[in-house]
């Protein structure tokens, strides 16, 4: 049986949350990361940071090839950059046991981690590994799919709930579609790219939390 578990995690314990630094001001929220054979690219959202600062410190860390600006609000930028997965101990580890990320949020000084395993025994392996790396983290709470302590939108954040509202609601379910991902963009002030990505976390994780609940759970 799957598990979820959410843990935070300081910014220092793994490379990436090293890489993309926002002490002091900012968040970073994890939109995907696309692996490319030995190699990851992640999508990422920036937002209230400083931004020039944010790129010197991204820029200058030796894994990564080329820090790229994919789309500009007045408050967030969306990044991404080709990285090694291999030198990350964390993410290392979260593929190893085939663990899916349902969210990754970095805000001052640690990211909290929302990861879905597919049974208990993966989630103490994941354990035992970032032990092995002296990575400590808290784990902040430990769930199976479909309880009661999802709250009332089935484990959605909130800017989930507001995309896949939205696109419910402008009938892009509908066929034939009465909307596009660009006009929910729009709406959303967020690139298409970022509406795709959102609405695909979200019916991931209503999936989870719902039809891939065993009876009686």
């Amino acid at each position: 049986m799957s598990v979820i578990a959410e843990i935070s995690i300081p910014a220092t314990e793994f490379e990436l949350g090293r890489i993309m630094d926002v002490s002091g001001s900012g968040t970073v929220e994890l939109e995907s990361l696309v692996p490319t054979g030995e190699r990851a690219v992640p999508f990422f959202w920036v937002y209230d940071a400083d931004f020039a600062a944010f790129e010197r410190t991204v820029s200058e860390a030796p894994s990564v090839a080329e820090l790229v600006e994919i789309d500009t609000y007045d408050d967030r930028v969306l990044y991404t950059f080709e990285w090694s997965v291999e030198n990350d101990a964390v993410f290392r580890s979260i593929r190893d046991v085939n663990a899916y990320i349902l969210n990754a949020t970095g805000a001052d000084t640690s990211w909290r981690f929302e990861l879905r395993f597919p049974s208990h025994e993966a989630m103490s392996t994941f354990q035992e590994e970032c032990a092995e790396e002296d990575i400590g983290f808290e784990v902040i709470r430990v769930y199976n799919p479909g309880k009661p302590d999802l709250g009332p939108w089935f484990g959605l954040t909130e800017r989930q709930r507001e995309a896949i509202v939205l696109a419910v609601e402008e009938g892009y379910y509908d066929i034939p579609r009465d909307c596009t991902t660009v006009e929910l963009a729009d709406d959303l002030g967020i690139s298409d790219q970022a509406v795709t990505e959102r609405l695909r976390r979200a019916i991931v994780r209503l999936v989870t939390n719902t039809i891939l609940t065993s009876p009686g759970n």
